[in-house]
């Protein structure tokens, strides 16, 4: 027993052992994507929230179930997955750019993982710089203690990323007010309609939904809500 405990860490050592810093290129090339690739999908939440117009689609999303108060209908499942491909249908251009840009020069071993880095971060930076607002930009570059700059390549991503999340946070609470004045107007009138009839233990809620279904229904709301994001990223 005693020899065998000695034994196992050299045996299972023997097994798993592998040489990280070996001499060979092809070796070392492949080693240093596979870390790339293994950060990259850890950072990919993050990247996904707020360096892509996926905040705003899941956030409206949300307001739509809202306003109609059907409460779980439709499911987080939906909402997510709608917004999911949605925020690939939009940022396809910006993803081909990266590809081409980015990731076949790296793979094809014409350009450092460095290079191909700046490459990869100038679609994403011009795509958040057309939709932050100047207001945002310039509160972290002030905190930040930086000048004024004078093209986008002066801005640091550590500026732009939060700059870029509130001002699409303002824009989806913007949107998601537009949306919630009709439903508030079919509620206010339920609810008067029930006061004036003397129904006052009757939940407005519960009346009004019907309506808000049919006139959403009516006036094809999903289409008009996905016409109106995708207008906004044009």
């Amino acid at each position: 027993m005693s020899e065998w405990v000695i034994a196992a860490p050299s045996l299972f050592a023997g097994v798993f052992s592998f040489d990280v810093f070996s001499e060979e290129p092809e070796a070392i090339a492949t080693t240093v994507q596979l870390m790339l690739l293994l950060t990259v999908l850890s950072l990919a939440p993050g990247i996904l929230i707020l360096m892509t117009c996926f905040t705003r689609i899941v956030i409206v999303l949300s307001f739509v179930r809202q306003g109609l108060a059907t409460q779980t209908t439709p499911p987080n499942q939906v909402l997510i997955g709608l917004a999911l491909f949605m925020t690939f249908f939009i940022m396809a251009p910006v993803f081909s750019e990266v590809y081409s840009e980015a990731y076949t020069p790296l793979a094809n071993g014409e350009i450092e993982a460095q290079e191909a880095f700046e490459s990869a971060i100038v679609p994403i930076k011009t795509f958040m710089a057309q939709h932050t607002r100047e207001k945002d930009l310039a509160l972290f570059m002030g905190y930040a203690g930086h000048e004024k700059p004078e093209s986008l390549e002066e801005v640091p991503l550590s500026t732009l990323v939060p700059a870029f999340a509130i001002s699409e946070l303002k824009t989806a609470f913007q949107i998601g007010f537009l949306i919630f004045v009709p439903f508030l107007v079919i509620d206010m009138i339920v609810a008067s309609v029930l006061m004036s009839m003397g129904m006052m233990m009757l939940p407005p809620v519960m009346i009004a939904l019907p309506f808000k279904v049919l006139l959403f229904v009516l006036v094809d709301g999903w289409y008009l809500v996905v016409q109106s994001l995708l207008i906004s990223y044009s």
